[in-house]
């Protein structure tokens, strides 16, 4: 299958999801959601192969295509916002259905776009082999492409692939990255050479200065990457060990205080009891000196 037919194919794919969402019934919030989940993920991974591969291979081989490429990266970059927002939106709530139909509406501009003049300029300056072999670099992509928008994420650079890949990976709880995100780099840049009938240069075993230059590009963009993820595993223990800490010390807090209340309660009516007591002794020496006066007087009589 060629590049342009497997996108052909994703967007068929994503207009069916669009057009079953415009059926579900008002009330409909499960089916919603579901549809929606499934659009992230198929948007998700169709940005990915053509942000990391298509473009990068269209902007170095066909001529003048530089200001339609980063427009279409910006289209990209609206609609992964969009698409970040409705990832943990309730569809019960108001704004829902209004998000969801303006990614619609971004998204259908977007192919109605690219199947127009920029799959033909694409087909008139790449040969169907190679567009096959680009097809081919692409859908293997698609095995370790994120499912999820990440619009913080870099989609244009050497490092592209390697990113994703490993945004892939987290997606999907996976591993091996490393080896398919370079050999991806390696593959895209071997079939742009041979598209502009060029062959690679080759180099020393320590590489040239331009591909060591890409290559520490590449580590760097991933490192970052790898950095960011594990900043935010960190970012979540921290914060579900300082739960887990206040709620000890809440709970040692409620057993003291609930200690001191008790000893308190005690020595109240320990009080009580002792002020009862000697007030119930007291009435009752009073109560005795009263009768024995009364029996006085009444032995006087």
């Amino acid at each position: 299958m060629d590049a342009i037919t497997l996108l052909r194919d994703d967007h068929k794919s994503v207009e069916k999801l669009f057009k079953q969402f415009e059926k579900a019934g008002d009330r409909a919030f499960v089916e919603k959601r579901r549809i929606v989940d499934k659009i992230i993920e198929e948007l998700s991974v169709h940005a990915a192969i053509e942000e990391g591969i298509f473009y990068p291979v269209v902007r170095a081989t066909v001529p003048d295509m530089d200001d339609t490429v980063l427009e279409s990266h910006e289209e990209h970059h609206v609609v992964k916002w969009l698409l970040d927002e409705l990832t943990d939106l309730d569809p019960e709530h108001e704004r829902f259905d209004a998000k969801v139909s303006v990614l619609i509406e971004n998204v259908r501009h977007h192919v109605e776009e690219e199947e127009g003049d920029f799959f033909s300029r694409v087909r008139d300056e790449i040969r169907r082999s190679d567009l096959v072999d680009l097809g081919e670099l692409m859908l293997e992509a698609k095995k370790t492409a994120p499912t999820r928008p990440h619009p913080r994420m870099p989609d244009s650079g050497p490092g592209v692939p390697v990113v994703g890949a490993i945004a892939g990976v987290v997606d999907r709880v996976t591993d091996n990255v490393s080896g398919v995100a370079q050999g991806t780099v390696t593959a895209v840049q071997d079939l742009i050479a041979r598209i502009r009938g060029q062959e690679r240069p080759k180099v020393s075993p320590t590489g040239s200065g331009a591909a060591r230059k890409t290559a520490k590009d590449v580590r760097t963009t991933a490192g970052a990457a790898v950095e960011g993820v594990e900043d935010t595993i960190r970012s979540i223990q921290s914060a579900a060990s300082e739960t887990t800490d206040a709620a000890t010390a809440g709970a040692k807090g409620t057993a003291t205080a609930a200690k001191h209340s008790a000893s308190s309660t005690k020595t109240q009516a320990k009080r009580a009891a002792t002020t009862t007591g000697r007030t119930a002794k007291e009435g009752a020496k009073k109560a005795s000196k009263t009768a024995k006066r009364g029996k006085s007087a009444a032995t006087s009589s």
